[in-house]
């Protein structure tokens, strides 16, 4: 087997169960419990997490807000073309992702909307182009009104209430995807967590194609990660060192809190506060410093999460709990069911 070659993160996935839809309530998805020293599998639900845990645990969630990234608008020729905003670059340009890329150049205006327009600035490498937007008032507003959820492409469905594709603890714009292990939970389930002396810590990520842009090569390591903005305060990497040196247990929720906590730490197991950007490629044989414990969703085969589990819990464990998920029917991907791996 070499863990080097994509090939080794294939697996055969029924598209029936690709989730086309958010279950309701959030918590009520299912969740597979995974012991890695014992490699004992449970199924569960997503409400069951509080048996799992315990006091002392620090939780780590990723509080990026999902902007309504996607925008379609009209070249003065009047061809249709669709932008989705990747990275902000300053307070007008945005780093973006524009279909047909073919039919556009440097100087050409997209225009959303009365209030909302932007001009092609510049042709970037792997089909990105830079945008500069032309507005007045709040940005923000103006996407509010024209922007819709950048949902992935394997959802054909329509999603009828946007916010079910937030975290209920979102609070920072800048997500062109969302931190879906987060959506399972609800506000009760989580002042639930707490109660229980669980501390809840937030890291920020903003995901963009770094996370979701498929692997290509058939060497792993040619592959190229995308860079993502991320921070940890002050005051969170002290929270993290206590846990440490007391032997508390660190849970991540979500591959992105995991980029966060893996980049912020050193060899020796110290976090530091950052604010910068990450392009952490994880993948078997990485030795993980920062976590204990991963909730996760069920990802995309050969994608560079399915490698970050394999890393974390194994590449053969991780192929055979997604076989066992198939068979018992779990629903994948950003709407799909939970795995917990401790």
């Amino acid at each position: 087997m070499d863990l080097l070659n994509k090939k080794s993160y294939y697996y055969d996935l029924p598209e029936r169960l690709i989730a086309q839809t958010p279950i309701e309530p959030r918590d009520h998805s299912r969740l597979l419990v995974y012991h890695i020293p014992t490699k004992q599998i449970e199924h569960k639900h997503f409400y069951d997490i509080k048996d799992y845990l315990k006091k002392g645990d620090v939780l780590v969630v990723n509080d990026t807000k999902v902007l309504p990234a996607r925008l379609y608008g009209y070249k003065e020729s009047g061809a249709k073309i669709e932008v989705l905003l990747h990275k902000r670059i300053d307070l007008k340009k945005w780093e973006c992702l524009a279909r047909p890329l073919k039919r556009l150049k440097i100087g050409d205006k997209i225009v959303f909307s009365n209030n909302l327009c932007c001009i092609m600035t510049k042709k970037l490498d792997d089909g990105l182009c830079e945008m500069s937007f032309e507005y007045d008032g709040v940005f923000e507003h103006h996407l509010s009104e024209v922007g819709i959820m950048p949902l992935p492409p394997y959802i054909k469905e329509k999603l009828k209430d946007q916010s079910r594709y937030q975290t209920v603890y979102a609070k920072i714009d800048g997500s062109s995807a969302a931190p879906t292990a987060g959506l399972h939970f609800t506000p009760q389930l989580l002042e639930e967590i707490k109660n229980m002396g669980v501390q809840v810590v937030e890291v920020l990520l903003h995901v963009g194609l770094g996370t979701f842009r498929p692997v290509k090569e058939d060497n792993i390591l040619k592959h190229d990660m995308h860079a993502e903005f991320f921070e940890l305060s002050q005051q969170n990497a002290q929270i993290l060192n206590q846990a440490k040196s007391e032997g508390r247990r660190i849970i991540a929720v979500g591959t992105t809190s995991v980029r966060v906590l893996e980049s912020s730490c050193d060899e020796k197991g110290v976090f530091h506060p950052q604010k910068r950007e990450t392009n952490i490629f994880i993948y078997p044989s990485y030795k993980f410093k920062a976590i204990d414990g991963l909730i996760t969703n069920f990802h995309l085969p050969e994608s560079t999460l399915i490698m970050l589990v394999s890393a974390f819990i194994g590449r053969d464990e991780t192929i055979r709990i997604y076989e066992e998920a198939i068979k018992q029917n779990y629903r994948f991907f950003s709407f799909g069911d939970a795995c917990l791996f401790l």
